[in-house]
């Protein structure tokens, strides 16, 4: 029996930096980041191990479990397709939640056909959901779908997630059409109800075969001690929802909100643990009620670099300056300035005061944004057809959440008291947003949270350790 020196060597491969964190006895060792090297994935994380061994005087690290999450690959692009839109882009939302695929369009009967392929084409999607109908249900759609992916003969791998009785068909009309698919159960069985673990892991298989086509990554396949590379936002949701649950011999940190804010997209976790006892009637129509206990909203037009003008595009300048009281015509034509360059260079990072500043304001502004799309409201008008009141709440109910961790590039690098500011300058504006009251703003300063998730598909006692050390 080999004697391991070190417990845990986490690695995370992002689109710009290569992370990787050492633990020992729940605490972390050393940490380290190095470009991500697209051309081979391998160099850049030796590049990493050999700053590593030198910190720690080592000829080489051996470490008992090597584990891996990436978000290099980008994600594979899914387009579902379905029956009614609402529903599907519900159901689609969770599916995709921490497969590893990102949905790029949904489409269902409400589109004309020939839309349909048009879109199909121009995406080309690595995936297409493809759902409709609930168990026993509308045949007719899932049937016309499968037949117009044939027509537009694109080549990504269909996932059939709808009525159980039509799936032997569809499979039948796509392998005719030789188009590689997978069946799965129906993702909407019924009405209350939503079934995407199948489907879930039917597109992470897809997306652990697309990342090991990266150069580099079958050497690293044969260190890492679990055969998985898991999608980093998965990992961030397994820790948010280990944080707030806890372990069975220890208690969570409760309801709470994850802001992960990176250069391209700001996502929005939020685990409600008490939503695990509720009824299904009382989950209501899944349409209308977002009654899950784990939830994710992505922005994928709001950042702080790639898409620092997505953020402008959805508040005006203007706006994000007369919020603040700042009547600076100069330096409002500079912000703007300063968004366009840094979404050229996303590599920029803030020289001085007035850049920083400008960092500030992206990142006040994102999170603003995201997580006011992520909660629910209170409604301000009468809704006959759904019986829903003035005053009355609609959508996921954040107001009890106590505690909101911030996570991403701008939290590690500053002082934890500015990353707190930038969160609760975010919330101070409420409006009619169900959004938490005077939560406690936690910092994840060694970006640690995500190694939380990959530790706790090993030793989930472990994993909570070191997020409780941490926050």
């Amino acid at each position: 029996m080999a004697m391991y020196k070190y417990d845990y060597l986490i690695i995370d491969i992002g689109s710009t930096y290569t992370k990787q964190r050492l633990f020992k006895d729940c605490e972390l060792v050393a940490t380290v980041q190095s470009p991500t090297t697209i051309d081979n994935i391998y160099k850049g994380i030796k590049a990493g191990r050999d700053i590593m061994r030198e910190a720690l005087k080592e000829d080489n690290i051996q470490a008992k479990h090597v584990l891996a999450s990436s978000s290099a690959a980008g994600g594979l692009r899914m387009v579902a397709m379905g029956y009614m839109t609402r529903v599907t882009a519900k159901a689609a939302k969770e599916v995709a939640m921490n497969s590893g695929s990102k949905i790029l369009e949904i489409v269902s009967n409400e589109n004309p056909p020939e839309y349909r392929i048009q879109i199909l084409k121009e995406i080309n999607p690595d995936i297409i959901l493809l759902a409709g109908g609930t168990d026993f249900g509308d045949e007719s759609s899932l049937i016309e779908n499968a037949s117009l992916i044939v027509e537009s003969q694109v080549k990504g791998v269909v996932v059939i997630a709808g009525n159980i009785k039509a799936q032997a068909e569809v499979a039948r009309i796509l392998k005719e059409g030789r188009i590689p698919h997978i069946r799965v159960p129906n993702i909407m069985p019924t009405i209350h109800q939503l079934r995407v673990k199948e489907a879930r892991e039917a597109i992470h298989r897809e997306f652990i075969k697309q990342i090991t086509k990266a150069q580099g990554l079958s050497i690293l396949q044969e260190e890492i001690t679990n055969d998985k590379v898991i999608p980093t936002p998965g990992a961030v949701l397994m820790a948010s929802e280990l944080l707030a649950k806890g372990t069975y011999s220890e208690k969570g940190l409760g309801e709470l909100i994850v802001v992960d804010l990176g250069g391209a997209t700001t996502d929005i976790h939020s685990v409600i643990p008490r939503y695990e006892n509720l009824e299904d009637e009382e989950i209501g129509l899944i349409v209308s009620n977002e009654k899950q206990v784990s939830y994710r909203t992505v922005e994928g037009n709001l950042g702080m670099r790639i898409s620092a003008m997505g953020v402008l595009d959805t508040i005006s300048p203007k706006a994000i300056f007369h919020k603040r009281g700042i009547k600076d015509e100069e330096l409002l034509e500079e912000f703007v300035q300063y968004c366009t360059e840094i979404e050229r260079i996303p590599g920029h990072i803030a020289q001085n005061e007035k850049e920083h500043m400008f960092d500030t304001f992206i990142a006040e502004t994102a999170i603003e944004v995201a997580l006011k799309r992520h909660a629910g409201y209170i409604s301000t008008a009468a809704d006959p057809i759904t019986g829903i009141m003035p005053g009355m709440p609609v959508g996921r109910d954040l107001r009890n959440v106590n505690t909101i961790i911030g996570v991403g590039g701008i939290f590690s690098h500053r002082e934890p008291s500015e990353g707190k500011k930038i969160i609760l300058n975010a919330l101070k504006d409420k409006g009619i947003s169900l959004l938490p009251n005077e939560p406690k703003v936690l910092i994840d300063e060694n970006y640690l949270l995500y190694t939380g998730g990959i530790i706790s598909q090993i030793d989930e006692d472990y994993a909570f350790q070191v997020l409780k050390k941490q926050f």
